[in-house]
């Protein structure tokens, strides 16, 4: 099969009114509140989504059943990287994590009626969720298997107990999808179902919004501990014992957009990178006429371009209608290391002012750090990544073997 990275007119378009709309609207309400937005005001979100819709950009990613704009793969990987030149854009067009995933998981896993007690108002921006599998240790973080909450059946439904932190999005979510183990014991694969649990439920209490390096995530980093909270049996995401797998519905969509919404924030400092080279004139020249600021200039658009037709490689195969495992992870490892280095070298070019607050660098180099952890850190992503490329190698020996073929 060809590969086509192309994305298509309407898509197109989409994007260049992102584009307009980021710039002559969100960047302002960002500079504002400096890039942070987990205490940020209930009525800044609906602000910003409200002149999203004005716009003709909110929601681009649900089909217009879910009043979407039904875009493709391709075609969010020009729009969310146009959004992502703000911190702000995503939270604004309602692409923002961890409800963007949440809103493609309940699209292909939640039944009729889930659909619309969650999806429909998630999906208007007249809520907002958060998805609850990672763990205090020695619970699940980059092993997921390691899933130490537990769903106990009672009649009627189920009775969850455990401690979830890192939970994006907890402070004002109306609702969490929680993973927790049915079947099995902490490092077995399977044994692990999804939940949909409102956060007014007795037995959920948010006990803390965590302190972290990055703040540009509405709600932010919630711990919530689960006490006897009784879910009713229609409140189940998918089978029962199967959450592992459901998960894989929304992780590698999920890691991929926020490789794209990244790469706009990673572009954002590079301009901001660019201007400053062009008008500071220092040892008798602009900086953009020294020969190292033209060397961390030129690796920035490299890794920019490189990072774009990874990420488009990406939403090829999942448009294609493949898993997109392998290629999903070589993006979020690349990606996430190459927009701190892009974010780093701009600030650092611009010397003391990048370092002050008069630019946003400080905040966008703050922001940009956890992605290498989030969605899977480097390492494991690249311990997948070996493993499947090794794999790959001993299926094509085999099939020369068999076939007589040069391996």
């Amino acid at each position: 099969m060809a590969v086509d990275l192309t994305p298509d007119d309407a898509a197109r378009s989409v994007a260049e009114r992102t584009r307009a709309f980021v710039r002559g609207t969100v960047l302002a309400v960002e500079r504002e509140h400096r890039g942070s937005a987990h205490a940020l005001p209930e009525q800044v979100r609906l602000d910003l989504q409200a002149a999203a819709r004005q716009a003709g950009v909110f929601c681009p990613h649900l089909p217009p059943r879910w009043g979407g704009l039904g875009i493709d793969r391709r075609g969010q990987a020009l729009v969310f990287e146009e959004a992502g030149y703000s911190l702000f854009g995503p939270l604004a067009l309602n692409i923002a994590a961890p409800d963007e995933g949440n809103m493609h998981l309940l699209a292909a896993v939640a039944d009729p009626d889930q659909q619309e007690r969650y999806l429909r108002p998630l999906a208007a921006g007249l809520i907002r969720s958060c998805f609850a599998m990672t763990e205090p240790a020695p619970g699940a973080g980059s092993d997921p298997s390691a899933l130490a909450t537990t769903a106990r059946p009672v009649s009627g439904g189920w009775v969850l107990n455990g401690r979830k932190w890192f939970t994006t999005g907890a402070d004002g979510a109306a609702f969490a999808i929680v993973m927790a183990r049915t079947s099995g014991q902490p490092g077995d694969r399977g044994g692990a179902t999804m939940f949909l649990v409102d956060t007014d439920a007795p037995g959920l209490e948010l006990v803390r919004t965590i302190e972290t390096l990055d703040e540009a995530m509405v709600g932010g980093h919630g711990e919530f501990l689960l006490q006897d909270c009784f879910v009713p049996a229609d409140r189940v995401l998918g089978a029962v014992d199967q959450g592992f797998d459901n998960a894989q519905v929304r992780l590698a969509p999920a890691r991929l957009t926020h490789c794209m919404r990244w790469l706009g924030l990673a572009r954002h400092a590079q301009d901001v990178a660019l201007d400053r080279a062009a008008g500071r004139r220092a040892f008798g020249s602009a900086l953009a006429d020294l020969g190292m600021i033209q060397q961390m200039l030129a690796d920035s658009e490299i890794e920019i371009e490189a990072s774009r037709a990874l990420i488009l490689r990406a939403a090829w195969e999942l448009d294609s209608g493949g898993r997109a495992a392998q290629s999903t992870s070589v993006a979020k490892a690349f990606v996430a290391e190459a927009v701190w280095r892009i974010v780093d070298r701009s600030l650092q070019i611009c010397g003391s002012l990048g370092v002050s607050g008069d630019l946003m660098l400080g905040r966008y180099l703050r922001e940009v750090r956890p992605f290498r952890i989030y969605d899977g850190p480097s390492e494991t992503h690249r311990w997948a990544i070996s493993r499947r490329a090794v794999k790959r190698r001993a299926q094509e020996r085999d099939a020369a073997v068999r076939g007589a073929l040069p391996a």
